[in-house]
């Protein structure tokens, strides 16, 4: 296969991608999560192996769901022959274009054709949601809740299983990722999202002892009494002085008369 066929950036590891590059497939994946969802491409990497139990003329080049359904089906049974044996949420996500499934399926195909073990394979997640590339984008071009489930939820996965309470469990975990995530975030970024401290955080700090640097002076006065305080920061090493105040009392008139 030419070399120039091979896609400028993908996500595939180097040995997977020059182990399709040997196969001479009808045509390379540039777009690993488009090109391998109808199996086309997965009957074709087994037909290199086991060309009588894959036979390529029984598959469906076609893009729709029906398409789809029909060439997995075929490779289900094919597998079932040769005691081999697919990741099904793989299966599943790679159909429906979910984020990283793709990759994950050809790495386990690599694996079980080569006998060569890759750890990215195992230590992938198999959610498969668009979390990751969230997590690379700024905070403010993050998606809201409608568009999580939007782009967590395929239109062929609701296609395929039309069951509402199905759907709507799906939509609730989505939902409720994505609203853990936002709370960790203003956890950890409290002043982007102008999180106030309650309550308890107030009176935590009010009732904060004193540091060691803190000095009271109380000093009688003629006519009054004056109050003196300074207070030395232990964070800052500033100190802060308060200004002397000078408290008269009013003179006392005695209510006897003096002249009894």
């Amino acid at each position: 296969m030419n070399q120039t066929q091979s896609p400028k950036k993908t996500t595939l590891p180097r040995e997977v991608v020059k182990w399709l590059q040997n196969l001479d497939l009808s045509f390379y994946p540039k777009n690993v999560r488009r090109d391998f969802s109808n199996g086309y491409l997965v009957a074709e990497i087994f037909f290199h192996y086991y060309p009588l139990s894959f036979p390529l003329h029984s598959y469906d080049k076609g893009t729709s769901l029906s398409a789809k359904q029909w060439n997995w089906s075929q490779i289900g049974r094919s597998l079932q022959k040769q005691s081999l044996h697919l990741l099904k949420e793989a299966i599943d996500g790679t159909i429906h274009c979910k984020s990283g499934a793709a990759e994950v399926l050809v790495q386990e195909i690599y694996t079980i054709l080569t006998s060569r073990r890759i750890i990215d394979v195992q230590d992938r997640e198999s959610d498969f949601t668009d979390q990751q590339y969230q997590e690379l984008l700024p905070a403010l071009a993050r998606s809201t809740a409608s568009k999580a489930i939007k782009n967590n939820l395929a239109i062929t996965e609701i296609m395929a299983k039309p069951d509402i309470c199905t759907n709507q469990k799906k939509a609730e975990v989505i939902l409720r990722r994505h609203l853990e995530h936002k709370a960790e975030e203003r956890v950890l970024n409290p002043g982007r999202f102008k999180v106030k401290p309650n309550r308890s955080q107030l009176s935590a700090n009010n009732l904060a002892p004193p540091s060691q640097g803190d000095e009271c002076f109380d000093s009688p006065s003629g006519g009054g009494t004056t109050s003196k305080l300074s207070s030395s920061s232990a964070m800052t090493g500033a100190t802060v002085s308060f200004k002397e105040i000078k408290v008269h009392q009013p003179v006392k008139h005695s209510l006897v008369n003096k002249g009894n």
